[in-house]
Order: C-alpha cells, then sequence, then structure tokens
C-alpha cells in the first residue's frame, strides 16, 4: 500500500471511545477447572545454580532474537531460554522510539513493530519494551543464568516524522542542521553507490550525518549507559549504510571515523561482541565491514538454507559455502531474519518444522554464530502476525522446541571441534555434520525414511537422539547405522551432554485466537510435564490448573480493551516456566456500520474512505484500491460512509486523493460504529 507522503495529521473522535490499544486492561474470570485452589503467589523459583551447559563466548554459542519481546517478558522468560540452551538473546532496540499509531501495541495493524527501528533519542526506555530500569533488571536475571544481552541499535537514521525527534537528540549532535547528511532525505536508488548507500536515505528514514562528532560523542554515552547497565554486545542495523573510513564524505572536513569511535571509545570494549547487519548485494563491502565491526550478518548464506528448504535438498557443497567471498568467517548466520520474515521474502511460508530442520544444520556447523528468529506467536502460513498479534509479548514455541533446543545445546558442547559435512546415502535431502569424534547432527529434509550406515570418526558406542530423547543408534567399528524418519533431525552425543530433566510447558490450546469478538472468550489450558501448574489473571490470586482445564475470559470487557492470562509451571525436576498472553477484545465492523468524516476546509472534493485489513499474511484486504471508495456528502462540511460487508478487523483513512487523515507510513484509525472523525488542529 502507497500513502502520499504528507505531515502526519492524525484525528480526534467526537464520541466517548479509545483508539488505543494498551497491554494494560483489567478483566473477568469464570474459573471453570475441578481444582480452583488458590496457589502461592511465589510458586516459580529461579534454579540459578544449574549448569546450563552456555558458552561463555557470544560467538561460540546460539543468539535468541527476542523479537518485540518486553524487557519483562524476556526476565520472565529467561529459565525457558537457557533450557533452550542459548546463550545470549537479542533485545529489539531499547531507546525512545517513535510512538506513531497512537502508541499501539499490535504487530501489526494499530500500532507497528517497525516503529522500533525508528529513533527518537538515545536515551534507554520506550513503550513497546519498556522502561531502563526494566532493562537493568532484565540484564542481571540474565547474567544469573549465564546469558549474555546483545543490544540492537540503529545509529544510522531517525524516525521519518523528525518532529517526533527529541530537543536533547537535536541538541546533542548542535542542532537540526546538523543532524542529517545534505542529502539524508533522498532515497537510495542504487545501492552499489557507495556515496548514496552511505549518505542518503533508506525506506523513507533520514540518513543521520554519523561522522559529526557531536553525534558521535551523543551515541557513546549511550553505548557506555547500555554497557554500565548490563549489555554484552550489539548488532549495528543498517551498518553498510554507515561509510568506512575510504568511502565517499558529505564533509571533506569530517572523517569516515564512526566505527573507530564506538567501537573502542566504550566501557570494555575488548570484551564486547558486536556485529553489523551488512545485507550482501552490490559494492557491500562485506569483508571490509567484518574486519572493522568484528562480524557481519551473512545474509547470502541464509537464503542458500531457504533455497534448500524449498528444494527439499541439503546438498553438502552448498551448504558448505557461506558465499562471503573469501572474508573471514566471522559471521552471524540464521535461517531467517525478522527482514526476511516481514519482507519481501515471505519466510513464513516456511513451516516451523523446516525452520526447525534448517536450524539443526546452520547451528552444526564449526563457525559462524547462528541467530534464531523468535516468530510471533501462533504464526502460520494464514496468520503471519500470530494469533496474539502483540508486541511485548513472547514468540512462538518453536523457539524451544526439541529440535531446536537439542541443535542448541550441540552446538554449545562442540565448541573446538573440526567439522565434517557429507550426504551420508548418496540422498541430498539427508545431510550429516560430523564434529570431530565427538558428535554428530544428521538431518534428513526429505517426506521418506532414509536408512543411515556410513563411517564415522564418532567413537563406538550407543546413542540417544537428543532431538528426540529416546531412539539408540550404534556405532560399531567406526560406522553408524540405523534409520532417520523423513523431516526429522538425529543429534548424537554423549561428551558434554547436559541432562536438564524435563521440560515443562504449559500454554493455551494452539486453535486460541487471542483476539475475540464474543462476549466473552473460553480458553482451554494445557499443561505437560508439570508436577503443578497455575494460571493469574490482574487482581485475582494464582489458581491451580490441570492439563484440559477451560477458564472464562473478558466478560465485562469494552471493544479494545485488554486482559492478559499468565500461566506458570514447574516439573518433577524443579524446571520452570512462564508464558503471558494479552488477549483482546474487538467487535469487528458489520455490513451496514455507518461513520462520519468532517472535512476540513482546505481539502477538496470528494472525499474517499479508504478501508483496508492487513493483519493476515495474505493480501492486503480493502474496499477499494486507493483513494478508496467516494463517501457521501451530508452536508456542512460532514460525509459518510457505509460499510457494505463485515470486516474483522479493519482501518480506516480518509483522504481527498492529496491529503490524508493519517501521514505517511502511518495506519489508519480504528473503526468506532457512528463516530465522526475529523482532524486534529
Amino acid at each position: 500500500m502507497k500513502l502520499k507522503k504528507i505531515a502526519a495529521l492524525g484525528l480526534t473522535v467526537t464520541l466517548s471511545a479509545s483508539l488505543a490499544l494498551g497491554l494494560s486492561g483489567c478483566g473477568d474470570s469464570s474459573d471453570t477447572s475441578e481444582n480452583s485452589t488458590n496457589a502461592s503467589e511465589n510458586n516459580t523459583v529461579k534454579n540459578v545454580s544449574k549448569d546450563y551447559g552456555l558458552t561463555d563466548d557470544i560467538k561460540d554459542g546460539t543468539i535468541l532474537q527476542c523479537f518485540c519481546w518486553s524487557f519483562n517478558t524476556i526476565k520472565e522468560s529467561m529459565e525457558d531460554i537457557a533450557m533452550a540452551g542459548y546463550s545470549a538473546i537479542q533485545t529489539s532496540p531499547i531507546n525512545a522510539v517513535y510512538d506513531g499509531g497512537n502508541a499501539g501495541m499490535e504487530l501489526f495493524g494499530q500500532g507497528k513493530w517497525s516503529y522500533i527501528y525508528q529513533p527518537t533519542e538515545w536515551s534507554i526506555g520506550n513503550y513497546q519494551l519498556g522502561t531502563e530500569e526494566e532493562f537493568k533488571e532484565m540484564c542481571d536475571v540474565a547474567e544469573s543464568y549465564g546469558i549474555k544481552v546483545v543490544v540492537d541499535v540503529v545509529p544510522n537514521h531517525t524516525t521519518t516524522t523528525q518532529d517526533a525527534v527529541s530537543e536533547e537528540f537535536i541538541n546533542a549532535v548542535g542542532g537540526k542542521d546538523k543532524m542529517y547528511h545534505s542529502k539524508g532525505e533522498t532515497e537510495i536508488d542504487n545501492y552499489g553507490d557507495r556515496y548514496q548507500c552511505t549518505l542518503q536515505g533508506v525506506g523513507g528514514l533520514p540518513d543521520i550525518n554519523t561522522e559529526n562528532p557531536k553525534f558521535q560523542d551523543y551515541f557513546i554515552s549511550f553505548i557506555n549507559k547500555c554497557i554500565e547497565d548490563g549489555a554484552d554486545g550489539f548488532r549495528y542495523d543498517t551498518a553498510k549504510h554507515i561509510g568506512l573510513e575510504d568511502d565517499p564524505k558529505d564533509d571533506e572536513s569530517l572523517e569516515n571515523n564512526f566505527w573507530d569511535r564506538v567501537l573502542t571509545e566504550v566501557k570494555d570494549a575488548d570484551r564486547i561482541f558486536n556485529y553489523g547487519e551488512v545485507l550482501q548485494g552490490d559494492n557491500e563491502r562485506f569483508g571490509d565491514y567484518v574486519k572493522k565491526i568484528g562480524a557481519a550478518t551473512a545474509s547470502s548464506y541464509g537464503t542458500v538454507i531457504r533455497l534448500c528448504l524449498t528444494s527439499q535438498e541439503f546438498n553438502a557443497e552448498d551448504v558448505k559455502d557461506f558465499v562471503i567471498d573469501g572474508a573471514e568467517p566471522n559471521i552471524v548466520t540464521w535461517v531467517e531474519s525478522h527482514d526476511n520474515y516481514t519482507g519481501d521474502d515471505n519466510t513464513y511460508n516456511y513451516s516451523n518444522e523446516d525452520v526447525s530442520l534448517a536450524w539443526a544444520v546452520i547451528t552444526a556447523r564449526d563457525k559462524g554464530t547462528p541467530l534464531f528468529f523468535s516468530r510471533p506467536y501462533g504464526s502460520s502460513v494464514e496468520n503471519k502476525w500470530g494469533t496474539m498479534n502483540r508486541i511485548g509479548a513472547a514468540g512462538d514455541y518453536i523457539y524451544k522446541n526439541a529440535i531446536v533446543s537439542a541443535a542448541n545445546h550441540f552446538r554449545n558442547a562442540m565448541v573446538g571441534e573440526s567439522e565434517n559435512i557429507f550426504n551420508p546415502t548418496g540422498n541430498a535431502a539427508v545431510i550429516c555434520i560430523e564434529r570431530g569424534s565427538k558428535g554428530i547432527t544428521v538431518v534428513n529434509i526429505g517426506n521418506d525414511s532414509e536408512e543411515l550406515s556410513f563411517v564415522t570418526s564418532l567413537e563406538d558406542g550407543t546413542y540417544i537422539n537428543r532431538a528426540d530423547g529416546k531412539t539408540e543408534y550404534t556405532v560399531s567399528d567406526g560406522k553408524l547405522t540405523g534409520t532417520i524418519d523423513g523431516k526429522s533431525a538425529v543429534i548424537l552425543y554423549n561428551d558434554g551432554y547436559k541432562e536438564l530433566g524435563d521440560v515443562p510447558v504449559v500454554k493455551v490450546s494452539d486453535d486460541t485466537q487471542m483476539n475475540f469478538d464474543s462476549d466473552f472468550i473460553e480458553v482451554t489450558l494445557n499443561a505437560q510435564n508439570v508436577k503443578e501448574a497455575v494460571y493469574k489473571i490482574p487482581g485475582s490470586t494464582e489458581t491451580y490448573f490441570k492439563d484440559g482445564d477451560k477458564i472464562k475470559l473478558g466478560e465485562r470487557l469494552k471493544s479494545g480493551d485488554t486482559v492478559s492470562l499468565t500461566l506458570k509451571g514447574t516439573s518433577e525436576d524443579g524446571n520452570n516456566t512462564i508464558m503471558t498472553y494479552v488477549f483482546t477484545k474487538k467487535s469487528g465492523t458489520s455490513n451496514g456500520t455507518v461513520v462520519y468524516f468532517m472535512k476540513p476546509d482546505s481539502w477538496k472534493t470528494p472525499v474517499y474512505a479508504y478501508v483496508y485489513d492487513e493483519t493476515s499474511a495474505s493480501e492486503v484486504a480493502y474496499n477499494e484500491q486507493w483513494p478508496g471508495a467516494e463517501m457521501k456528502d451530508e452536508g456542512n462540511g460532514k460525509y459518510s460512509y457505509t460499510f457494505t460487508k463485515d470486516w474483522s478487523a479493519p482501518l480506516i483513512i480518509f483522504t481527498d486523493g492529496e491529503n490524508q487523515s493519517n501521514g505517511a507510513m502511518e495506519p489508519g484509525a480504528e473503526v468506532i460504529p457512528d463516530n465522526v472523525y475529523e482532524i486534529k488542529k
């Protein structure tokens, strides 16, 4: 959807209704379980003395990209993350960001995840993730588990809504005329041109003058504060758009020394893990960025891995090649990133099963630091943004499933072991990554089972497949034999294996939609591998539940209101898990609903209503192509639009074809029946 770029005007509402969706809310619960005994509020005790087998160095382990998880969500999920074998977590940007879309908390719809990549000030804390104090608490808990914290930072640009940039930011860099490059608002049209790539804007976001010493001072102060609060590393967003020392200059009196300063003039610089987002393409100088920053993203390797999924062939020669043209393999690898998932690559079309198997392949390798993108909770090919569609919430349970977790722990145990990659059956669907004589990962991306019988360096003995925890494989006289099922992974090692006990699981049933339009929602609770499980709703005490129990939520909610539900579980081994859901009452919009708009005197006629819904993975649904359907003139500057079908979650923009009620890159307004919308004065 293309919207005309004008100033964000916004709308006011003449009826008493709220357009904002927040994380807070109250709700009513009717417990229909057999056991409604109140449980202790402190039933979950952190077992931080346990050795989870995590790596000391971030580069040796795996990183969980906690995409749009809040600091509190990450903190409460830390034991889950440690049990799943991640040695580090990566937050979304933690600085002050643009709060467009009425500061809505949906990943997409009324609010947007992308606002988190639009800085307005270099101070810690924002409306999406939480406060600085909450960030510090999260870092403290991470440290207690031996988990490192990587912070995503975005120094290359500000929000496109420049009026939202703080006065502190502007003053720190020496004024607005010193903030951007001279062509910083001119869009790049040739990414192979280093002048354009490093000195012009990308995606409508104005390019900061990163050579400005005052900006560098301001940004370094922020980095130091992050380190002081507990950060162990940084991912530099759009790194290839910040010039290296011999790149073109916007001002000959300034040096291209951003990287030299921010990588060295910070606290504990020698222990900080840094990597740059250098999406590969024309003339991106990948190897130079690796040498300068320390590591960079091997995006082309991710493309190779996804092509393997598409072809159902993990050809060994393809998997071996990192596609980095001779650069040092100090790289961050992935099956997918948030850009792949949310952008044109549409990686949500790959199933969770396929992503897990591909993850087992890249984590088994001896080089690269794998980054696991946490998909939205309940996401699918049909529903890209998930059943909750919520900023702040934990991601889909794929991040800690059996294969992903086993692959993480395998990698942690194999540090320092050489690799041998081959197709052991003659079928490229099956690939083996052998690590010295210590361990083997075999992945079958095909649909059919395959017999395994091949020579290996793995020591003779009996091995349990760590991916399913039960199937035994034998190595005898240097040969491994057995069967690998279709669409499965076999992960074998004994030396370095950590027995962590049962992994408890608590969740709502998988078919639960967290947005509902009925008077209330009945939720089925699931619990596996637990000694005890409790649920809690704000304002109530914790209540025990068992697998299959049902509860009612939201009986007195108004449209747009939310209620949270927290589930906790403890296994017989004392392992703990926690998950918080947010349920939102959405009344939808029915056929025949009427809304009104007061046309500003400066607007021409006719006036149009553009109605759309883009919360699913499919094509954007809309009433008519932009600029929408012509509205009815009711007289005295008042126009009406009548909906001609039922909608589940529509948003609306009013326009005369040139002006529009909501600015560029802003979501439309929530539809409220009989409401009269007006432009803010």
